[in-house]
């Protein structure tokens, strides 16, 4: 199959890694954003994850004229009603670093029980084509949120999330970039869409 070009519809760095990585053995040349710095992005005003990776994916589609492929995913909190939700990477203001979203969060939890800091990262990823084919696929990553940051690998919330698969006792951030893809929410977003991916690419 001859390769397509497929643009990754994001600027940050980390999202960036874990999709090449994941991504790495189908026919495709990964181009990102980067690569189109005359196109400006479009602002994220969708009220669900689904909402936001679909416009993403579609400006950026239609903007480069390349198969594109954008994600949306946060963190959603059981004790804070589902917050930050799809304001995951803007909780603590515009131009919040990771640092200040997870500063903020921990203050809003610091009086919730072991029992009750339940959490899940969710993954919407949408893979759209300049003809208005598009695909869709969901990963959901179940866990704790921790009483402090730990660990150096990932990045946004990983260094407070605790998944269940390791007992709650490690962060995503303490996890290598490898296990962390077999378990997240990005991994298994990914992991459903490579079985689709195949057959679409066929038919474009």
């Amino acid at each position: 199959m001859r390769r397509k070009t497929l643009v990754l519809a994001t600027g940050n760095e980390g999202k960036i890694r874990e999709l090449t990585a994941l991504l790495k053995d189908l026919p495709l040349k990964i181009l990102t954003i980067k690569d189109f710095p005359e196109i400006e992005p479009p602002e994220e005003v969708g009220e669900t994850f689904f909402d936001n990776a679909f416009l993403k994916a579609r400006h950026w589609a239609l903007a480069t004229g390349h198969l594109a492929l954008a994600d949306d995913s946060g963190i959603e909190v059981d004790a804070l009603g589902g917050a930050p939700g799809v304001h995951s990477a803007r909780y603590a203001g515009p131009g919040a670093s990771d640092e200040d979203n997870i500063r903020k969060l921990l203050e809003e939890m610091k009086n919730v029980p072991w029992e009750n800091r339940t959490a899940r990262f969710r993954c919407v990823i949408i893979v759209y084509h300049p003809s208005g084919r598009w695909l869709k696929a969901e990963g959901v990553w179940e866990g704790l949120i921790a009483n402090s940051p730990r660990g150096k690998e990932g990045f946004g919330y990983d260094p407070i999330f605790l998944p269940m698969e390791f007992d709650f006792k490690k962060t995503a951030a303490e996890l290598s970039p490898e296990v962390k893809n077999r378990f997240s929410h990005r991994g298994r977003a990914l992991a459903a869409l490579r079985e689709m991916l195949p057959e679409f690419l066929k038919g474009l």
